[in-house]
């Protein structure tokens, strides 16, 4: 009998998450051998783990990590659980299953892109409003708000992360116009 390789990709916004995951497909496969994993969560990726669950070092977690990374994809829990068969396949070929398990099932599952956005509050006197609106949308970011004052109009602006700083510069051009920091 051969080692039978389940391989399970899951949607993640948080290592508890991920964990709770982990947890509910331990229990449903009990009677495995191994359930190895890595996840990668955060806008840039800055939450990383991999675990080879009892397989020799550097076999089955980082090969899934690698798959995780060479996607591009964040907030992704990828795990592989191996019913083993009672052939040891060496380290090689071990690695080799790991890395194909996980690459087949990120291809089945696909991937969502999700654009993340920073908010502006943009304040502009009315006489060069419209000059930064037509700035705002020419950059490809939206004005979700506008608020009215006696002498200004005050913009919530979504702009692409990447493309933040370039519309600030843009937007500093015009010297009356302001940025309100809202971060706490």
């Amino acid at each position: 009998m051969r080692s039978r390789f389940l391989a399970f990709v899951y949607g993640v916004e948080s290592e508890e998450e991920a964990k709770e995951r982990l947890a509910a497909l331990r229990k449903t496969h009990f009677d495995a051998r191994h359930v190895c994993y890595a996840y990668v969560i955060g806008p840039h990726g800055e939450h990383t783990r991999q675990n080879d669950d009892g397989e020799p070092s550097g076999t089955a977690g980082a090969p899934i990590a690698r798959q995780i990374r060479s996607a591009g994809l964040t907030n992704v829990l990828v795990a592989v659980v191996r019913y083993f068969g009672g052939v040891k396949l060496g380290t090689g070929r071990l690695g080799v299953a790991y890395k194909t398990a996980a690459a087949e099932a990120l291809a089945e599952a696909g991937a969502t892109e999700v654009v993340m956005k920073d908010c502006l509050k943009v304040v502009a006197p009315y006489d060069v409003a419209d000059t930064a609106m037509r700035l705002i949308r020419n950059a490809g970011a939206d004005i979700t708000a506008r608020d009215y004052t006696a002498t200004e109009t005050i913009m919530t602006v979504a702009v692409r992360c990447s493309d933040t700083e370039s519309l600030k510069n843009t937007l500093t051009k015009i010297h009356t116009l302001h940025f309100i920091d809202d971060t706490p």
